[in-house]
């Protein structure tokens, strides 16, 4: 008999969208395959604590539950396992707890889960994970970055500027000439609004570049509100994100799945409650509605599709993304809009909802980015990561 693999389920973290995390986990840990994998559960409170433990779950959705234990991970290739805290004196309930991880999965979007850092404490304890790696999932996180790489493969993307909480909170007037990288540097917050209107118009989308979830973005139809929204953005990242808004815009998503040879499901399309698919319309109104497949013409949907793939190759994304496009409804122009290498994961989700309209039930959607994390692992592991000199000149 087949043992069965130790799957670490790490959700919640230091993140806006915590909540979200905890919603997506428990949606996995249902759908995982208990014949299949032993599910070791990982919650990661606000305040930054690793514990484990059959109520993990529950003490961080509702703060009750006692069967938990304060853990970390080592960063060290020899461990591979949870290690209980020196607070922890009594942990003779938990030892499975304390047994060799097979393969990590994060469900920890935002910050924290979704920009590379805890991909890298993966790295460090040589263990297998489910989704992109250090570089992709950074280089996907920061929008910014995001959009000025995809823009150097000649991938189309609207207008934007982009701003440093620095720059609008010093309130710079010096007539210095800006910096090569940011137009908006040492400016007056007057004169980097007047920048913005005459260079993307209005109405504009304000971002904090580094979240998702819509957390912390408005739509600015005046000069008015869109200080407001900056200010609230700057909540949330140290930098900003001003986009030109496209009319008519119907919001668009693919399904990306695979590592260097990767595939895109059908399209579908999002109809938003709300002006725009905010965090309400996303998580809480429940009157959003989704279109799968969304209603294209064949060419339409297939250039999305194909643009999906080279947006995840171009930024290095490997085992799943969910990349979101915006087209206009008038022209059937499309425009890359973002790429989520952990998008969310529940039932109704669109990411297993477009593969489930694509051939691929959610289990075997679980299995299969399991099954990449583990090739990507052993492909890593055939790589030479020493080097013998010539000359043994470093005893001297």
């Amino acid at each position: 008999m087949t043992p069965k693999l130790r799957i670490g389920i790490i959700f919640g973290g230091q993140s806006a969208e915590h909540e979200v995390s905890l919603v997506s986990a428990t949606s996995v840990i249902n759908a995982l395959n208990k014949s299949k994998y032993e599910i070791v559960p990982i919650g990661i409170g606000k305040n930054g604590e690793w514990i484990t433990g059959a109520d993990a779950m529950e003490k961080l959705k509702n703060n009750s539950g006692k069967n938990v234990v304060s853990v970390f991970l080592p960063p060290v290739p020899s461990v591979k396992h949870l290690v209980p805290t020196e607070k922890e004196s009594n942990i003779s309930g938990f030892p499975q707890f304390f047994e060799k991880l097979d393969v990590v999965f994060p469900v920890l979007h935002g910050t924290f889960g979704e920009d590379g850092l805890i991909q890298g404490v993966f790295e460090m304890a040589d263990i297998p994970y489910v989704g992109a790696g250090v570089l992709g999932s950074a280089l996907s996180m920061d929008k910014i970055l995001q959009k000025q790489v995809c823009t150097k493969f000649g991938l189309p993307g609207v207008d934007f500027l982009w701003l440093r909480g620095t720059d609008w909170e010093e309130n710079h007037n010096h007539g210095e000439t800006p910096l090569l990288l940011n137009q908006l540097a040492n400016m007056s917050q007057n004169q980097m609004i007047n920048v913005m209107v005459e260079r993307l118009g209005l109405p504009v989308f304000v971002k904090p570049p580094n979240l998702g979830s819509s957390v912390g973005i408005s739509k600015a139809h005046t000069k008015k509100e869109l200080a407001r929204a900056i200010k609230l953005a700057l909540n949330y990242d140290k930098k900003v994100l001003i986009e030109k808004a496209v009319e008519n815009a119907r919001e668009i998503e693919v399904s990306v799945l695979g590592n260097d040879r990767l595939r895109a499901s059908v399209a579908g399309e999002i109809i938003p409650s709300n002006e725009f698919y905010d965090y309400d319309a996303k998580y809480v109104d429940g009157a959003s509605d989704l279109k799968i497949p969304a209603d294209l013409p064949k060419d339409i949907h297939e250039a999305i599709q194909l643009m999906a793939i080279k947006a995840a190759l171009a930024t290095e994304v490997e085992g799943m993304a969910r990349v979101d496009f915006l087209l206009d409804a008038e022209t059937n122009r499309f425009y890359l809009n973002e790429i989520n290498t952990i998008p969310g994961f529940t039932q109704i989700s669109m990411y297993p909802k477009l593969w489930e309209a694509s051939g691929i039930r959610y289990p075997q959607l679980l299995d299969e980015l399991i099954r990449l994390a583990m090739e990507r692992h052993e492909r890593r592991k055939r790589l030479n990561l020493s080097f013998q000199p010539k000359q043994e000149w470093y005893h001297e």
